[in-house]
């Protein structure tokens, strides 16, 4: 599907059946037993990684080879991930339908005609389309959530700090996460208790007490507040999203969870001091030379 979609920048054929050899002989030594061990994976090209092109879906970077693995690919490289290519994004991750890259659209693996998001649209398409298992991506105000949505599958946004950004090549540096992509939430956890790490490289890395996220995947929701913002549920939603939303709270509630409904207040707010907070870090920093 890939020349219909083009959700790969880069395709490291040599360097995938290379890593999946290696990582085969790690498997059957018993050094590797972890759930990502052999698992094909693809980054979206905004990350870092050794000898590998990085270029941000720009010409600006069209020929830049980092000497070096951003924290999140070398945690995957430790835990046995297969990582097949590097995958297309609005440029500099400034977009939110992947129409923008340098190196052509991306398109919606359910609907070619269809955007399938962004910026992170491409690990989106891919991991929807299983041209890898699952992806990483990156997310300033979205750039995982709304393309995961667009595609189908689970995107995550983790708490800020929790995943090391060093050698993420940002657009807003005090927003930006790198984060998972892939089929469902079970994937998705698993996932972050590797990439989730204290890191000395990034002062803003938290060291947490519990990476043991899939610990809590129980399906016991009984007692947990969920909350629907008021503010997001009136003019401008889809009715078929509110329909969706409202359902999903009703299995919560059914399920023994504490549903409210709530005001955010000043959410009117909260757009433009996205785009001047965004804007003013994306102008401000340099990339990573």
């Amino acid at each position: 599907m890939e020349p219909e979609l083009n959700s790969y920048v880069t395709i490291d054929e040599e360097g995938a059946l290379k890593q999946a050899e290696e990582i085969q002989k790690r498997i059957e030594s018993g050094e590797l037993t972890g759930p990502l061990a052999g698992v094909p994976a693809a980054v979206k090209d905004n990350i870092c990684m050794e000898g590998l092109k990085t270029t941000c879906s720009s010409k600006i970077l069209s020929d830049f080879v980092p000497t070096y693995n951003a924290k999140a690919v070398e945690n995957l490289k430790q835990a046995g991930a297969v990582i097949i290519g590097k995958t297309n994004m609005d440029e500099f991750a400034m977009g939110s339908t992947t129409e923008t890259s340098a190196f052509g659209v991306t398109r919606n693996p359910w609907n070619p005609e269809h955007v399938p998001g962004g910026s992170s649209g491409g690990s989106c398409a891919a991991v929807a389309a299983a041209e890898c298992f699952f992806a990483l991506g990156s997310d300033t105000g979205g750039s995982i959530r709304q393309p995961a949505s667009f595609c189908g599958v689970t995107g995550l946004k983790p708490t800020y700090g929790t995943i090391s950004r060093y050698g993420l090549i940002a657009y807003g540096s005090s927003l930006d996460q790198i984060g998972p992509v892939a089929k469902d939430v079970t994937d998705c956890a698993a996932i972050l208790e590797v990439l989730a790490s204290h890191d000395g490289m990034d002062s803003t890395s938290v060291q947490r007490e519990d990476y043991e996220f899939t610990r809590y995947l129980t399906g016991e929701v009984k007692g947990l507040k969920v909350g629907i913002p008021a503010d997001y549920m009136g003019e401008g939603l889809e009715p078929e999203v509110k329909e969706a939303v409202l359902k999903a709270a009703k299995v919560l509630e059914e399920k023994g969870a504490v549903v409210e409904t709530f005001d955010l207040g000043m959410v009117e707010y909260a757009i433009p001091a996205y785009y001047v907070i965004a804007s003013a870090e994306a102008s401000s920093q340099s990339v990573p030379f």
